[in-house]
């Protein structure tokens, strides 16, 4: 049976009474959070499931002994999760462990139920608009973020290193050969090196856009907090730099400091001349250039849709890719008719959609492929 076909809940369950068998005390909230953490971490992370587990089943010191016997038991020691184990094999531990097949028989019971409750409502709030959330819902889609793993980038550099195919590096080769006083050998291979290219990320914090301020800073900290060279901005009526402010490894407390640095929440919105100062004073000298921007906003401009255009196109000569992400694209009968969506679009590589965390993922893959 091949992974792909294999319902991981059944596992988790199954491991779940496996450890209550074992003398583990897993009450129904702990089994939840174990649930909601591998969700966080992902199913294909042997090592991280451990750390997952361990943090959320065990109540204390004694337990930590019973916990690995039976997670080394119930889990494949090749790290490819989920899968089943089969009855036939055994179980290290005293007590007897019930196999997943077994517990798979039954109708889960109350625990099951909780269980797929819980990923249930972990999977619904992936996808709804972070909008419409209150505050509880906000809170439990903030601890999701963890799961976002943004990876950069890359580019060609001029520069060369060894490799086992690519070019023919006859320098080398014509070297090797002249340490053997001539005989021939082996082939000499090359490569240009690859270099992970700067993401800069312009979040616009107008009024209009102020019921998705808190997630996309969530997601620009995820970027800064996985990727050295990545750059946040935030966009209103003026330009603030706020990179440092989310260096903070806590992004409660990054929220916090950025929050103190933006003088211009839930303001107006001058794109057109906030972009163009960030053209002047940082894009033109070397942030942009050959880097991957990212501009989250509505496209809503009080000010000269026409400078804001201009500075589109500026900025797309320079940069190596544009991506719009627009909280409202995708949603039921919206169109780009605003006159600042309009006139950007030309000047754009991507339009996507930046509404749920859903959405962030995907536009993680994009920038990314960038």
């Amino acid at each position: 049976m091949t992974h792909a076909a294999i319902d991981p809940l059944p596992v988790l369950l199954g491991f779940t009474r496996a450890l209550k068998a074992a003398g583990v005390p897993v009450t129904p909230d702990r089994a939840h959070g174990f649930v909601e953490a591998t969700a966080l971490v992902g199913l294909g992370d042997q090592q991280a499931t451990y750390w997952a587990g361990r943090a959320t089943l065990c109540a204390g010191p004694d337990d930590l002994a019973r916990y690995d016997q039976v997670f080394e038991a119930w889990f494949d020691p090749r790290g490819e999760l989920p899968r089943r184990r089969e009855s036939g094999l055994p179980m290290p531990a005293a007590p007897a462990l019930p196999t997943v097949d077994a517990q798979e028989g039954g109708d889960g019971g109350e625990e099951g139920e909780a269980l797929r409750a819980a990923a249930t409502t972990t999977d619904v709030l992936r996808h709804r608009d972070v909008a419409t959330l209150d505050a509880a819902e906000r809170q439990r889609l903030a601890a999701l973020f963890a799961g976002l793993r943004p990876t950069a980038p890359v580019r060609r550099t001029a520069r060369h290193e060894r490799w086992h195919r690519g070019r023919l590096d006859a320098s080398r080769t014509m070297r090797d050969s002249l340490r053997r006083m001539g005989e021939p050998g082996e082939l000499a291979w090359r490569r240009r090196r690859l270099r992970p290219r700067r993401v800069v990320l312009l979040v616009d914090v107008s009024g209009s856009m102020s019921a998705y301020a808190d997630a996309l800073l969530r997601l620009s900290h995820r970027f800064v907090a996985t990727q050295p060279r990545a750059e946040v901005f935030t966009l209103g009526t003026r330009l603030t730099h706020v990179t440092r402010a989310l260096r903070h490894r806590d992004p409660d407390r990054a929220l916090i400091a950025a929050g103190d640095a933006v003088p211009d929440w839930s303001g107006g919105t001058r794109l057109g001349e906030t972009l163009r100062v960030f053209l002047d004073r940082w894009g033109q000298r070397g942030m942009a250039r050959g880097s991957v921007v990212v501009v989250f906003s509505d496209g809503w401009e009080r000010g000269d849709a026409a400078l804001l255009g201009e500075q589109m196109a500026r900025l797309h000569r320079i940069a190596h890719h544009v991506v719009w992400v627009n909280p409202h694209r995708g949603k039921p009968g919206y169109a780009p008719v605003q006159q600042g969506i309009a006139a950007a679009l030309p000047h754009v590589d991507d339009f996507v959609a930046g509404h749920s965390l859903a959405t962030f993922e995907e536009l993680v893959e994009v920038v990314g492929r960038a």
